[in-house]
């Protein structure tokens, strides 16, 4: 008999083991069928401290090699403005960088997938073919949310396209001074045009399902990503524009102007907010616990996480970094969750480290970072889907998007004069003409088209940075094919009027320029723009094309132009402004800002005492397309 049992014990023995060896690997994180809550608790009972601080850190993809990751235990990799794995980068070259990072993450104890992020303020601005959308101070103008949700779902794509899931966008500031150099990131001074367009939020991370509750983050899968409502709170209204500066208001001014579409953004489910470099009357933001723990976190519940600005803890100081040990303990303690901290990681890691052994950060708040942190890559299902393919390569820059831009272009641009009067009007221009002049700095310039972020940081000049169609491109496309068309950027009044043009388009502006290098207390067009329009208009029928990030003094140019036209900065689709000046559409835009008279006014916003515009808010000429 015991010949029989022998066998069968070893049989039941091995059993027993196996269950025992299954029920150890077993890691209820990892088990997408367990509750969202379940998985948190089990993962966060797993960490230490150390693994736990590394999820609190951002750096900059120029350090984050797959040994970083993987010692350091960090939870975070982001590009900043032109920061790209290669000039003219592939969808593909972004995807094997994004993979090899993250390769470095799964191999980490625990195997806590990092978040990839990148700004894409007006599509994916910092890759080479992406679609580039207009700015938002010109989608402020078409006061049209379904057509941001469709750019939201658009940028979406593009930026997965290149194996990225997170997105610093939208802007939600309220700019309330032009001179500020982030004024064309705002849709609107009016905050009820800028809660309309946070409809762009569930264009980039799904709308939310009908029976879920409002106000939790919410991303719906591998062709969405998370979006990050920025900045919190009032960066667009500090004193006299400066960038990065005091924002002078009482409470209930803060909550009515500033702080409605955070709102609309929590109740659309973002997952993430980013603190404002800026101060609240004399407060800075960064180290505001009042406002992003007692108002964002508790008032408002938000469930996401909350990320500083680049550098932004160690701007909480005067000069910068003077005093570091303070920076780190009073972001993290205001409710900073994510510390975007580009190269020096491990200096701040060892701050935090030192501060909560010491008890001078409560271990309360380092896991309610966490737990934050982790909500959102759960959300996301990065523990599922860690890797990116090459699968949506084909959305980069794809003929649909493009389409979307140019409508985007259409609706964006504002007609500010047509002819001396309605019955006389000069737009829209006739395709067919003997010879018709396209001057000015912009006319041939996709950098200066798009502005600030695209490619890099501060933008560029010239037509190599991105693949787009420049204005001058979009005349010679649209003219009848006998027309001829001449350019020349700056002529001289000789030249004009010894020509015979039938007419001329001036397309004159700002060169690009990003955050506080855009800081302007004059406004003005510079040189030779003025002067192009003098020699051009004084000389021939002209209409003047204002590409700019903001309205800029245009009161003396007024009188000389037959027609002007605000086409704000439009990106890469440039055809946009060809379709509206030929009539094959017609002008429909409303100034989402008020246009001054001189800067002397400024700040000066709609209902304001003193309110005398050159062209005022909700101001906006209308023509009917041409039937050919």
């Amino acid at each position: 008999m015991m010949r029989f049992l022998k066998p069968l014990m070893g049989f039941w023995l091995l059993l027993c083991c196996l269950v025992v060896a299954t029920d150890a690997t077993y890691l209820k994180y990892k088990d997408p069928k367990q509750p969202l809550g379940a998985r948190i608790k089990d993962l966060m009972g797993r960490m230490t401290l150390e693994e736990k601080i590394g999820q609190m850190v951002q750096i900059e993809r120029a350090v984050a090699t797959p040994d970083v990751m993987k010692n350091y235990f960090i939870g975070s990799v982001l590009s900043g403005g032109g920061s790209v794995p290669a000039e003219k980068a592939s969808a593909e070259t972004w995807v094997n960088m994004v993979n090899e990072i993250q390769k470095g993450s799964l191999a980490t104890r625990l195997g806590i997938p990092m978040i990839y992020g990148i700004d894409a303020v007006h599509g994916h601005n910092n890759v080479y073919n992406a679609t580039i959308f207009p700015h938002n101070v010109g989608l402020g103008v078409t006061r049209d949310p379904e057509l941001l949700r469709r750019i939201g779902e658009a940028t979406a794509l593009e930026v997965r396209a290149t194996g990225i899931p997170y997105v610093f966008a939208p802007c939600i500031a309220v700019c309330r001074d032009p001179r500020w150099g982030r004024c064309y990131e705002s849709y609107s001074e009016d905050h009820k045009i800028v809660q309309q367009l946070t409809e762009i939020i569930p264009g980039l991370q799904g709308a939310i399902p009908p029976n879920s509750r409002k106000g939790i983050p919410f991303v719906a899968g591998k062709q969405k990503v998370a979006a990050c409502a920025k900045h919190f709170v009032g960066d667009g209204g500090t004193t006299r524009g400066i960038d990065e500066n005091n924002t002078v208001i009482d409470y209930n001014g803060l909550l009515k102007i500033h702080m409605p579409a955070y709102y609309n953004s929590i109740h659309k489910g973002v997952a993430t907010v980013m603190v404002s470099y800026s101060s609240w009357n004399g407060v800075r933001m960064h180290a505001n616990r009042d406002l992003v723990t007692g108002f964002l976190k508790n008032k408002l519940k938000f469930k996401g996480f909350v990320i500083s600005d680049w550098q932004g803890i160690d701007r909480i100081t005067s000069p910068p970094h003077a005093n570091y040990s303070y920076s780190v303990q009073a972001g993290v303690g205001a409710g900073i969750d994510m510390v975007m901290v580009p190269q020096n990681y491990t200096e701040f890691i060892n701050e935090l480290t030192r501060q909560v052994k010491n008890n001078i950060i409560p271990m309360s708040r380092i896991d309610d970072a966490v737990q934050r942190i982790l909500r959102i890559k759960f959300l996301m299902g990065l523990f599922e889907n860690p890797l990116a393919d090459n699968s949506l390569a084909n959305q980069l820059g794809s003929k649909e998007h493009r389409e979307l831009a140019r409508e985007a272009v259409r609706k964006s641009l504002v007609l500010l004069k047509n002819g001396p009067s309605a019955d006389k009007p000069l737009l829209p221009l006739p395709k067919k003409a003997g010879k018709i002049l396209v001057a000015g700095t912009h006319a041939d310039n996709l950098g200066y088209q798009c502005g600030g972020w695209t490619i890099t940081w501060q933008g560029l000049s010239g037509n190599d940075l991105t693949v787009g169609t420049t204005i001058l491109n979009a005349v010679k496309n649209t003219v009848d094919p006998v027309t001829q068309v001449v350019y020349n950027e700056n002529p001289d009044a000789g030249f004009v009027k010894s020509n015979e043009f039938s007419y001329a388009i001036v397309v004159v502006g700002e060169p690009p320029y990003a955050e506080i290098s855009g800081d302007s207390m004059n406004l003005s067009i510079s040189e030779p723009g003025p002067s192009t329009i003098k020699n051009v208009c004084s000389n021939v029928k002209c209409v003047v094309v204002v590409v700019s990030g903001r309205p800029v003094v245009m009161q003396p140019y007024v009188g000389v132009a037959n027609a002007l036209v605000a086409a704000w900065l439009p990106g890469t689709e440039g055809q946009g402004v060809a379709d509206l000046l030929f009539g094959d559409y017609g002008f429909t835009g409303k100034l989402a800002r008020t246009w001054f008279k001189t800067v002397d006014q400024l700040p000066m916003n709609v209902d304001d005492s003193h309110y005398d515009p050159l062209f005022p808010f909700g101001f906006g000429l209308t023509t009917k397309p041409n039937k050919y």
